[in-house]
C-alpha cells in the first residue's frame, strides 16, 4: 500500500542567514590571494555533484533525509500494455493514480502477456512520451532529404544538388534492412567525394587553360595555401563581375555646394590619414570609394564634405584593419570640428546609402594580382602604385573600373621604367588587351604630367621617399613613346 502524505517526511529548510557556502569562503580568500582558479576550483577527491547555484553546506544533510525517505516511500510500479500501432500524433501517456484499483488494458490477441514470451514488457514512467516506430521514422526523414538545399543553383535536370543528394537517399533506401552499417557508411562517402568532384567541375574551381608562352603562376604555387591557387581566378573573375555595381557616374553636376577641387583636397587629406594611422593601402582606396558612391546618391554642403570622408575612412578601417583607430582618433584629426554623435550618425547614414555592402572591388587588389602573376618586381610594382594612388585625386577616372584602373597603371609604370610592353601573362591574367586599356592610360599619363600643386602634395612626398624607391622622381614619358 502506498504511503499517506502523513507518513512522508518534512524537508526542514534551514535558514538562509546561517549557511556560510564554500564558493563564498573561497571568494573572500581569492580577494586577499588573489584571482587562481586552481584555489577556487572544488576538490578532485570530492565525488559530490553541484548545480551552479546549489548550496553546498546542505548537501549532506539533503541526502540523509533523501535516504531515509527512499527507505519509506517505495512506489508500486504497474506495467501497461501499449498496442503497437502508428499513432496519428505525439500523445502522453499517464500512469494511473495511486490507490486506485484500475484494471490494465486488455492486451491484443496476437500478444502473451506471460513471461515466457521473448518480448520483454518495460514499465512506463509517467509523463512518458510515445516513440513512433523507426520505419515511419525513416519515411519522414527520405522525404525531408530530398528538398533543395540550396538556393544557388537553379534545378534543372542535371542540377548538382538534386542528382546527387537523391543518388545518396535512393542508395540508402535501396539497402534497407539487408545492408550492414558498415557497408551503408562506405556507400555514403562514396556518394559525398561524387557530389564534391560535381561541385568542383560544376564551378570551374582550377580547371583555366593557360594557352601557351603564359606564365602558369597558380600551378607554380598550387600546394601554397596563402596563395589559394584552387580559386583565384574565380575570385578576381566574380570581384570583375561585380564592379558595375560600384560605379558612380558623373555626380558633380548634381551637388551644387562641390567642385573638383574640393574632393582633390579631400583625398589628399585621406592620404594623409593612412599615412599618420599607418593604415592598409586597402583602407585608404575603400574610403576614397564609400566618399564616390555617398556623394553620387547624397546632396550635401562644403562644411559636411570632411565629414563624410572621416566617416568613409572609419568604415574602412573597421573593415579592413585589425586595430583600428578610435572615435576620438577621427574627431581629433578633424580638429574638433564635429562632435561624437555627428560622427555615428554620418557613418550609419553612409552604410545605409551603400545598402552595408562593403565588399567593393579594389583597384589595388587587383594590381597586386597582375604584378604578381607577371613576377614583376618590388620597384615596378611601387610605381604602379604611385601612379595609381596620385589617380585617387583624378575626378575623371571615378567611372572606370578598377580592374582597368590597376592594368592601366601597371603598363605605364612597365613604360616609364622601360622594362617590356603588354606581355601575354598579363593580357591572360588582367582579361585586357593592349587597345583596351589605351584610353586609360592616356588619362593617367597626362594627370602624371600636370604640374603639381602645393595643396595636393602628399601623395608626391609619401612615394618620394626612400622606403618606396622613390618612385615619385621616376622621368616621365610621352604618349608617343608607347609600344605593345
Amino acid at each position: 500500500m502506498a504511503p499517506t502524505k502523513a507518513m512522508r517526511p518534512i524537508i526542514p529548510v534551514l535558514p538562509a542567514t546561517r549557511v556560510t557556502t564554500r564558493s563564498k569562503a573561497q571568494n573572500n580568500n581569492a580577494l586577499l590571494k588573489g584571482k587562481r582558479k586552481a584555489d577556487a576550483s572544488p576538490s578532485k577527491q570530492s565525488a559530490a555533484k553541484r548545480s551552479a547555484f546549489g548550496d553546498v553546506t546542505n548537501a549532506e544533510k539533503l541526502k540523509a533525509f533523501d535516504n531515509k525517505s527512499k527507505q519509506i516511500q517505495k512506489p508500486l510500479l504497474k506495467k501497461v500494455m501499449v498496442q503497437s500501432k502508428v499513432l496519428p500524433s505525439v500523445k502522453t501517456i499517464g500512469k494511473p493514480k495511486q490507490n486506485e484499483n484500475v484494471a490494465p488494458p486488455p492486451a491484443p490477441a496476437h500478444k502473451v502477456q506471460t513471461r515466457q514470451t521473448t518480448k520483454v514488457v518495460h514499465p512506463l514512467i509517467p509523463n512518458q512520451t510515445a516513440q513512433k516506430p523507426k520505419e515511419v521514422l525513416k519515411e519522414i526523414t527520405v522525404n525531408k532529404v530530398k528538398t533543395r538545399l540550396s538556393n544557388e543553383f537553379e534545378k534543372t535536370d542535371d542540377s548538382l544538388y538534386s542528382s546527387a543528394l537523391e543518388d545518396i537517399v535512393s542508395s540508402r533506401g535501396s539497402m534497407g534492412r539487408k545492408g550492414s552499417n558498415a557497408s551503408t557508411e562506405s556507400r555514403d562517402k562514396m556518394s559525398i567525394t561524387m557530389v564534391a568532384h560535381q561541385m568542383e567541375a560544376n564551378l570551374n574551381l582550377g580547371n583555366h587553360e593557360v594557352p601557351q608562352g603564359v606564365n602558369d603562376f597558380d600551378k607554380e604555387n598550387w600546394d601554397d595555401v596563402f596563395q589559394i591557387s584552387h580559386y583565384a581566378m574565380d575570385i578576381f573573375n566574380y570581384l570583375k563581375s561585380r564592379e558595375p555595381t560600384f560605379l558612380p557616374d558623373d555626380y558633380m553636376e548634381r551637388q551644387p555646394n562641390l567642385t573638383r577641387w574640393m574632393r582633390s583636397l579631400l583625398v589628399d587629406w585621406m592620404v594623409e590619414i593612412q599615412e599618420s594611422f599607418e593604415l592598409n593601402h586597402e583602407t585608404l582606396y575603400l574610403g576614397v570609394k564609400l566618399v564616390d558612391l555617398y556623394l553620387s546618391k547624397v546632396t550635401v554642403n562644403k562644411d559636411v564634405l570632411q565629414l563624410v570622408g572621416a566617416a568613409a575612412m572609419f568604415i574602412a578601417s573597421k573593415y579592413d584593419e585589425r586595430i583600428p583607430p578610435l572615435v576620438d582618433d577621427f574627431l581629433y584629426i578633424c580638429d574638433g570640428a564635429y562632435t561624437r554623435k555627428e560622427l555615428l550618425r554620418m557613418e550609419i547614414n553612409l552604410l545605409k546609402v551603400v545598402q552595408f555592402d562593403l565588399g567593393i572591388p579594389l583597384s589595388y587588389r587587383f594590381l597586386r594580382r597582375y604584378a604578381r602573376a607577371a613576377k614583376l618586381t618590388m620597384p615596378i610594382l611601387t610605381l604602379a602604385r604611385f601612379i595609381l594612388e596620385y589617380s585617387l585625386m583624378d575626378y575623371a577616372t571615378i567611372s572606370i573600373s578598377d580592374s582597368k584602373m590597376a592594368a592601366a597603371a601597371l603598363y605605364l609604370a612597365l613604360q616609364m621604367k622601360g622594362v617590356s610592353g603588354w606581355t601575354p601573362t598579363l593580357e591572360f591574367y588582367t582579361g585586357y588587351k593592349l587597345e583596351e586599356i589605351m584610353e586609360t592610360v592616356i588619362t593617367l599619363n597626362l594627370n602624371l604630367h600636370r604640374k603639381p600643386k602645393e595643396a595636393l602634395m602628399t601623395v608626391r612626398n609619401k612615394y618620394s621617399h626612400k622606403i618606396f624607391f622613390e618612385v615619385a622622381k621616376t622621368p616621365l614619358v610621352n604618349t608617343e613613346e608607347f609600344k605593345a
